[in-house]
């Protein structure tokens, strides 16, 4: 997984630190199949039996409301370990209990001499069902429990002995273990009795405003969090605590996250100390509460996981007067072409030679890695060779195992595209022509059912589909290559959405994109002829510039044919006394349009091909030779540079 050491050490330096000490949010951000999942096993797999620790997933079936998911994380984090005494949260649990079931009262002084009674049957009551009062919330909301994807035996089992660890019989008889009086002294309940201060959660809770509801979940929060501190302050107790939040752009992970980040903020501007809390959160989505998705009116900027420390968020977060204080935000990033090489050796050597292709394919999205090794572990896969390279050409459209009558491009749409509507994927489809997102969703808006525009952009942008670190927004490369594949299967559409950015291209005085998109469409001669005029009053190096900028333009050649036959289809052999410049460029622009698509030579065959034209070129050119040489060489020597684990 790649990042994992810095989450690693990033976690570790967090559960270090000395009571008191200030910890951030941090949240690992990315698309669906970035390896969230992932990151939040290896955490469980290397702390989760030395320290309590709690994991939530929102994006179960059931609603996690603020009030299931403090219950859910407490009663794991009161599992026994034998190195410490067992955590206590007597606070957060009386604060439930009084907020559980509408109290039976006629008036309110009634309710406050009956509070106490109703309260201990209430808890009698469940320990006699669950063993302990938290225990009812498993009933309620225990999904939220499950193991992320792909999780370990090692996992599985700590994940279950925390459910099931937890329990503990918090509050024997009348007296409370002094709980009432903390929620009398708490600042947003007006009653200073005790008992009164604890009906007041429960007329909040059963007969509220929804701002009354807030105000007790903010309570309810507080006394969590004021547990923790407490707890770490007795003897052999554990000094933190880690919390896994899964999947928090879900409209209850969102709320939580808002609760115990203004939690932590309340207290901080009341001059209270940090609770011993490492939480480590994952969204595929951009939380409202940062601002616009853009990025602009947010303060932090977004570090990759191998940079990330403590160190880093002190210097760079906001003061504790701004809810953003809090914040650490990591974009999980793509696997680099070695990490995939690895993954590929440990799981499935025979495949080991086709890591430069996976890479090339999926850019390294880890679900993507893992979806393509999975088709190419399919039984009928051919071995090696030109037999394989021709498999290949056609391997989104190869049927996967484990999902019926669903392709790899289909399924893996699928998820990448998880709540956006049948209108807005058609148009995501169209807009993938287009290199820049922005002026795709702009242009072929006209086309789309139902519109596509700004909104689509900004859905797009806001579930991280865009690849990063670029200065113009383009889709992530894997999710543009399988909507281009689904929109080669519409020949008309193709050319029709092609025409028309290269239109708008030639319009907006952007050649080179004018001739991307000419290319694409299949004008091989217009483009041809174009490079050739430009060929001898460019210098070199601006002209390969231009001619690998124009022949990454995507194709929709048939699938069903090797890469060799295609090029010598569209740039047959010319007879030696006839070679021009115009023959070499069609040659060289032709070879390069196949090689520059994964899918067009996998096995990249045709860099003998390039190197040649290129060759040939410096011959016809006569001067400003150096670079086509340079050029010839590079393809005839092929090495993929190396992807760094910054931005890669």
């Amino acid at each position: 997984m790649r990042g994992r050491n810095g989450i690693m050490a990033l976690v570790a330096e967090c559960l270090d630190q000395p009571h008191g000490a200030e910890r951030p949010v941090t949240m690992l951000v990315g698309p669906r199949g970035s390896g969230a999942s992932e990151a939040h096993n290896a955490v469980m797999e290397r702390f989760g039996a030395d320290h309590p620790f709690a994991y939530l997933n929102f994006a179960a079936d059931q609603a996690l409301l603020p009030r299931y998911a403090l219950a859910l994380i407490a009663r794991q984090l009161e599992r026994k370990l034998p190195q410490y005494r067992a955590s206590r949260f007597p606070r957060l649990t009386l604060g439930l209990l009084a907020s559980d079931r509408e109290l039976r009262m006629t008036t309110r002084s009634d309710g406050r001499r009956a509070i106490q009674s109703q309260l201990d049957q209430f808890r009698q009551q469940a320990e006699e069902r669950y063993g302990d009062y938290l225990g009812t919330f498993l009933e309620v909301a225990g999904s939220a429990l499950g193991a992320p994807n792909g999780a370990s035996a090692v996992v599985a089992t700590l994940l279950r002995d925390a459910a099931r660890g937890g329990g503990r019989r918090l509050l024997p008889g009348r007296r409370f273990a002094g709980a009432p009086q903390w929620f009398a002294d708490h600042p947003l309940v007006p009653s200073r009795d005790p008992w009164d201060a604890l009906l007041e959660l429960n007329m909040w809770r059963h007969n509220g405003t929804g701002q009354e509801k807030r105000i007790l979940d903010r309570v309810l929060f507080a006394a969590f969090l004021d547990d923790l501190r407490h707890d770490t302050g007795r003897r052999f107790a554990p000094g933190s605590y880690l919390l896994l939040l899964d999947n928090c752009h879900a409209d209850h992970g969102r709320l939580f996250l808002e609760l115990l980040v203004g939690a932590r903020r309340d207290a901080a501007l009341a001059g209270t100390l940090c609770d011993p809390l490492t939480v480590v959160g994952s969204s595929n989505r951009w939380l409202d509460n940062w601002g616009s998705s853009s990025g602009d009116q947010w303060p932090w900027r977004l570090r990759s996981p191998d940079r990330a420390s403590l160190a880093d968020w002190r210097e760079r977060r906001p003061g504790h007067d701004s809810g953003d204080s809090w914040w650490y935000p990591l974009r999980l990033r793509d696997l680099t072409l070695d990490e995939v090489r690895t993954g590929i050796e440990l799981a499935s050597p025979r495949h080991s030679g086709l890591a430069p292709f996976v890479y090339r394919l999926t850019r390294g999205l880890p679900a993507a890695v893992r979806q393509v090794m999975d088709a190419l572990d399919l039984p009928n896969a051919p071995g090696r060779g030109g037999e394989l390279d021709l498999w290949l050409r056609s391997l989104p459209g190869r049927r996967m195992r484990g999902t019926p009558g669903l392709s790899l491009a289909d399924a893996a749409l699928d998820h990448l595209l998880e709540d956006f509507s049948a209108a807005q994927r058609e148009a995501l489809v169209r807009c993938a022509a287009a290199r820049d997102l922005a002026v795709g969703s702009r242009i072929l808006g006209a086309v789309a059912p139902g519109g596509a525009g700004e909104p689509l952009f900004n859905e797009v942008r806001s579930r991280w589909l865009l690849e990063a670190d670029r200065a113009r927004p383009r889709l992530h490369p894997w999710l543009r290559r399988l909507l281009l594949w689904r929109l080669a299967a519409d020949p008309d559409e193709w050319d029709t959405v092609h025409e028309l950015l290269a239109e708008y291209s030639e319009a907006e005085d952007r050649p080179a994109d004018a001739l991307y998109h000419r290319l694409a469409a299949h004008h091989v001669d217009e483009v041809v002829d174009r490079l050739t005029g430009h060929f001898r009053e460019m210098a070199a190096v601006r002209w390969i510039r231009l001619v690998n900028e124009v022949t990454s333009a995507p194709n929709r050649l048939p699938p069903d044919r090797p890469p060799l036959e295609l090029l010598g289809d569209l740039a047959p052999e010319e007879p030696a006394h006839s070679i021009t410049d115009t023959s070499v460029i069609r040659g060289l622009v032709c070879a390069r349009w196949l090689w520059s698509d994964p899918l067009g030579d996998p096995g990249l065959r045709l860099n003998s091909v390039i190197a040649a034209r290129y060759d040939r070129l410096s011959e016809l050119r006569g001067s400003d030779i150096v670079a086509l040489y340079d050029e010839a060489e590079r393809y005839r020597h092929w090495r993929h540079r190396p992807t760094g684990a910054e931005g890669a």
